[in-house]
């Protein structure tokens, strides 16, 4: 197992900062077949663990949520894992405390949304103040609600 995920970093290793399309290709070139066969050594019936075991559990839970595991392969835009979100909302997670003195839940609720949003810039190579000022100026404009999806950190790049 842990060799087949090696395989799948060496590719990753190799397409990462490629443009999406051809990180995209070199996954379904490459990748498919390591996913697959991840897929089926997980799912093979004859596997000697105990369903009731922590691994049982484990592959059980990786195997109801593989749509998700592999969605990588054919959208170039994602990455094999959420290292690069986790560090960039590190600073957030520290500061949790502060969210307590939000003023109430709805509160704490917009904070979260705003944080997100601004580390979604920051991933996205968008200057998140630049974002957020032009953002709420296109909505105080009459931005139509049904195309929010373009007023996005990451449909904002070109």
């Amino acid at each position: 197992m842990l060799r087949r995920i090696a395989l799948l970093y060496g590719v990753e290793d190799e397409v990462r900062g490629s443009p999406a399309e051809q990180r995209c290709a070199a996954r379904t070139e490459r990748s498919r077949v390591i996913v697959g066969d991840l897929h089926q050594y997980l799912a093979a019936p004859g596997r000697q663990v105990s369903a009731k075991s922590k691994l049982g559990e484990a592959i059980r839970y990786a195997l109801t949520r593989w749509d998700g595991l592999s969605r990588f392969i054919d959208d170039g835009r994602i990455e094999l894992d959420s290292n690069t979100v986790e560090r960039s909302i590190r600073p957030l997670a520290l500061n949790r405390k502060d969210a307590l003195f939000a003023g109430s839940d709805e509160g704490g609720d917009n904070w979260a949304v705003i944080a997100t949003l601004i580390e979604n810039c920051k991933i996205s190579g968008v200057n998140p103040h630049g974002w957020m000022t032009q953002t709420l100026v296109k909505l105080a404009n009459g931005h139509p609600a049904n195309n929010l999806a373009q007023l996005m950190p990451w449909s904002t790049v070109a």
